[in-house]
């Protein structure tokens, strides 16, 4: 799977952004995409994830803030960001999981990087307090 990141800007503080993955060439109908972010210094962490049902997963320092939703017909998956904050910083990454629900049938979580087999190459989102 080919999966290319757009939308990362400078925001100031209380803004809104949104983040597109243009997907292609998946192989199952089992697939899960999410977006994983990292901040300097820190390890990557798990935001949100929508799988091909239409189901969506949060991290809590997310919910209600970020809504994650999917065109399917345009093979792409957005991240709308709304009240963000500074510690939103980070490079935002998306990637793909092939085998999702098998996944989660043996407990793996939805933030499980290590069952995600292909990633985007990241954008930038910085916010400026």
């Amino acid at each position: 799977v080919q999966l290319v990141e757009s939308g990362g800007a400078l925001v100031q503080a209380g803004g809104s952004l949104r983040l597109s993955c243009a997907a292609s060439g998946f192989t199952t109908d089992d697939w899960a995409i999410a977006w994983f972010r990292q901040a300097p210094g820190k390890a990557r962490e798990g935001v949100s994830a929508i799988t091909i049902n239409g189901n969506t997963y949060y991290a809590d320092s997310v919910k209600g803030r970020f809504t994650i939703s999917s065109d399917n017909a345009k093979n792409t998956v957005y991240l709308e960001m709304h009240s963000v904050k500074p510690e939103d910083t980070a490079v935002y990454y998306c990637a793909a999981d092939p085998r999702f629900t098998y996944h989660a049938s043996y407990g793996s979580p939805w933030y499980a990087q290590w069952e995600y087999d292909d990633w985007g190459q990241g954008t930038q989102v910085t916010v400026s307090s």
